[in-house]
């Protein structure tokens, strides 16, 4: 645990930023997750965010989430279960266009609240790519163009909660898979464990603290970098005590982005034998859906099959 990878922001600023940047480096290369402290989202904000999130839990999903157990007879399993997971969520859209007017049983202060932290983590999230983008060497804003499409980036909102499970050998909170966007930044509990991450075979726990924000990388950039840097399977392990919350937000090319590794990034040997695909992102996204908890790399050989198919010329780039 004292291994995972943990950034200090606020090094960024002064004589550490050089120490700090190459702690980002090592992570992006070596995990493909950090965890991040003084990220300049204030701790009052995501205390308000973690108390709201809780009560709207208890108030509107708790008892959905009861029923779905009792009508899929997941209490008393006695056989593993592979093709559904332990976990009560929602999702909220921010971009291109948001649809959090449009969600059923939301406060007006949560509202407003999840919209507020949806900004804050939007700016950290352009800030992030930024960071990346120049320990690749590549100019800044190369990532955020990339992903920009003809519309903007997507990025939205997922909101877990993991109840308490009594069978945690026979179900997962949510199976191993790898994240097909961007970059997405996770606000979980930091009193209930669960995620994991697979480092060199072994599933390492992704340590709970308070007021950090985890990030990890997904698919898309991995294929920009060209495998400089790789999305992680990861996992959630259900617990038999505590209910833990994870407010995943994921910050994603737009559909129409057309997503290639980055020229730079390409040495002539690599270039001759590209080992990455070119692709439309909602393509990828469509084949993602039906094979989230499978191996990345069939994805990426899948997608070279509609390489041929796309053009860089329609979609705009600023």
């Amino acid at each position: 645990m004292a291994n995972f990878p943990l950034i200090n922001m606020e090094k960024l600023n002064g004589e550490e930023r050089s120490a700090t940047m190459e702690l980002i480096k090592d992570a992006c290369e070596n995990w493909g997750f950090f965890e991040l402290l003084n990220h300049g989202i204030s701790h009052e904000l995501l205390d308000k965010v973690e108390k709201m999130t809780k009560e709207h839990y208890k108030k509107c999903m708790e008892q959905r989430f009861k029923d779905m157990v009792a009508a899929k007879a997941l209490e008393g399993l006695k056989a593993e279960v592979t093709d559904i997971d332990w976990e009560s969520t929602f999702f909220l859209r921010h971009l291109p266009t948001s649809n959090i007017s449009e969600i059923p049983d939301l406060e007006e202060e949560y509202r407003n609240l999840m919209k507020d932290f949806a900004g804050k983590l939007e700016k950290l999230a352009e800030e992030l790519l930024d960071l990346l983008c120049e320990n690749l060497g590549l100019e800044k804003g190369y990532l955020k163009k990339a992903f920009h499409g003809s519309k903007g980036p997507n990025f939205g909102t997922k909101v877990s909660n993991y109840p308490p499970c009594p069978t945690p050998d026979l179900i997962k909170g949510l199976r191993a898979h790898t994240d097909a966007g961007g970059i997405i930044l996770l606000f979980q509990d930091d009193k209930v464990s669960g995620l994991q991450l697979l480092k060199d075979g072994e599933w390492i726990d992704v340590p709970p603290m308070r007021h950090s924000i985890v990030i990890n990388l997904g698919d898309q950039i991995e294929v920009i970098t060209n495998g400089k840097y790789k999305s992680v399977m990861h996992r959630v392990i259900a617990q038999t005590d505590g209910t833990r919350m994870s407010i995943a937000s994921f910050y994603n090319p737009g559909n129409d982005a057309v997503i290639f590794p980055a020229p730079a990034l390409l040495t002539e040997a690599t270039e001759k034998e590209q080992s990455y695909p070119k692709f439309v992102f909602d393509d990828y996204m469509k084949l993602y859906a039906k094979l989230k908890f499978q191996a990345k790399e069939p994805r990426f050989e899948a997608m070279k099959g509609v390489e041929a198919n796309v053009s860089l010329d329609p979609v705009a780039t600023a």
